[in-house]
């Protein structure tokens, strides 16, 4: 079982640049043809700042949480299970958004081959004046470790 005492363990904040070419490669990626997403013009005449990300977008954003070495899993892999997304405005190439990561849960659940480990991490994006522009919040199973045969 994890340290239940890692509750609360906050990232540094980071700064993340948002880029045009962030933006067309993730909505490329996605498959999103809409010319919002990859023409700067376009975006800007339907009253975007700049391209428009995706509204999943803040899913590449990250603090300076590493949490192999935060939970000490040299030895044992982590599975996403799952992902929230609140957005409270959109996001614009040229935004800069601070990022700042929490553990707010370590749990032992059943699983299939026994008890698993379960972190839930809470991630905040604010920009240059402060305001919120996102909160999310990703589940992870942390995975036995391996055993030698």
């Amino acid at each position: 079982m994890l340290d239940r005492g890692l509750i609360g363990r906050r990232s540094e904040p980071v700064w993340n640049e948002v880029e045009n070419g962030a933006i067309r490669r993730f909505a490329a990626a996605l498959g999103i043809g809409d010319p919002v997403h990859h023409d700067e013009n376009h975006a800007k005449a339907a009253g975007h700042r700049g391209l428009l990300a995706p509204a999943t977008f803040p899913i590449t954003l990250r603090g300076s949480l590493d949490l192999e070495r935060a939970l000490g899993l040299e030895d044992r892999g982590l599975v996403h299970a799952d992902q929230s997304l609140e957005l409270f405005r959109p996001i614009c190439a040229g935004d800069r958004i601070e990022v700042i990561e929490v553990i707010a849960d370590v749990a032992e659940r059943p699983g299939t081959g026994g008890p698993v480990d379960v972190v839930v991490v809470e991630d905040e994006g604010r920009d240059d004046q402060g305001h919120l522009v996102y909160r999310a919040r990703r589940t992870l199973i942390v995975r036995p470790p391996l055993r030698e045969a």
